[in-house]
């Protein structure tokens, strides 16, 4: 019995020493390790990231901009009077000549007053004759004669004046074009303001674009402009007819119109793209587009420069699809970050791959 307690005695004295060794063989290697590094684990090295240099490129600056067909000329067709419709000389649809009859309205009233101001004229033109003869052989006052001439001029008046309502019983197109649907029927009495129908010259079309302001000086009288028409897949070319006086205040944009060189086949109303030049291919720094970093009051882009990153405030300008223009904040040969800039700080060390 005491053998045995003998022996777990000293398997416990055996252990305890076990324990003390490890534990001082683990506070030597720390020791060690503390005396090495300053209780720091040495640094690796620095992260990898993509970049472009820098460089000048001569570009198209090139806008779009939506922009809807307009005909060359539009009106609604409205009468001056009121009166019946006697008779409706068109077909919706047609083409028309300019002064062709379209419609007619009631005039009965308006002739049978000129027939009446004609028999009065004819026997005022002669009594003026027997006033004049009379006159001659001093058989009448010069006030009478005076009095017969100024009803002969009264009456004319007053046939021109019926002879210019009855013009107004007609309807003519004011322009060659193609006239619209017809609103009206045969025996309907209209007014001033109803509308007929519309006549539209679609033999010439024009386009109808906004830019914004920064390119109004761009838009001048007879500056070409491409189209491109998502219905029919052609594109076209227009010159640049005017500008309206001032930019509208609500979008800051400038309201253009040009005149389509063969656009027959656009619709009015139809959707086109505009493409607009808007400066000579002169060198510009370009650089990809996400390297870009907005923020609310200007933005930036990150340069390597001796090996880590600075941060430097840019000015851009043109944009295309994948690349932008920096107008100031760097200069050619830079070597430009790409991907990566949310995880950069300001002189952070750093490796580049320059892609071309």
């Amino acid at each position: 019995m005491q053998n045995v307690f003998e022996l777990k005695y000293l398997s416990l004295i055996v252990c305890a020493g076990a324990m003390l060794f490890a534990t001082a063989c683990k506070e030597e290697k720390e020791s060690n390790a503390g005396s090495m590094g300053g209780g720091q684990k040495p640094a690796g090295p620095p992260p990898v990231f993509d970049a472009v240099v820098a460089g000048s490129f001569a570009i198209d600056r090139i806008v779009s901009a939506p922009g809807t067909i307009l005909p060359n000329e539009n009106t609604e067709l409205q009468s001056e009077i009121s009166g019946r419709v006697v008779a409706i000389n068109f077909k919706e649809g047609s083409n028309v000549a300019k002064g062709t009859l379209l419609v007619k309205l009631f005039d009965g009233d308006l002739q049978a007053q000129l027939k009446k101001l004609e028999v009065q004229l004819k026997v005022a033109e002669a009594t003026e004759r027997r006033q004049k003869e009379l006159l001659a052989i001093n058989g009448t006052s010069q006030q009478d004669y005076d009095l017969a001439t100024l009803n002969v001029s009264n009456i004319k008046a007053d046939m021109e004046l019926l002879r210019v309502n009855i013009s107004k019983t007609e309807i003519r197109a004011p322009f060659d074009g193609r006239l619209g649907l017809r609103n009206i029927s045969l025996g309907a009495y209209i007014s001033p303001a109803t509308i007929i129908t519309n006549i539209a010259q679609v033999n010439t079309v024009k386009v109808e674009f906004a830019v914004p302001e920064k390119y109004a000086a761009e838009m001048q009288p007879g500056k070409s402009v491409r189209l491109s028409s998502l219905s029919s897949n052609t594109n076209y070319t227009a010159t640049i007819l005017a500008a309206q006086n001032s930019i509208a205040a609500e979008t800051r944009n400038l309201i253009v119109r040009a005149v389509v060189n063969g656009g027959k086949s656009l619709s009015p109303g139809s959707f086109v793209e505009v493409g607009i030049d808007v400066g000579n291919r002169q060198p510009a720094i370009m650089v990809p587009t996400q390297s870009v970093i907005p923020s609310t009051r200007n933005k930036s882009v990150i340069v390597s420069e001796n090996g880590k990153a600075v941060f430097r405030v840019v000015e851009t300008g043109y944009r295309d699809s994948a690349r932008i223009e920096i107008l100031s904040g760097i200069s050619s040969g830079d070597t430009v970050i790409t991907n990566g800039l949310l995880t950069i700080k300001p002189g952070m060390p750093l490796k580049t791959r320059v892609k071309q």
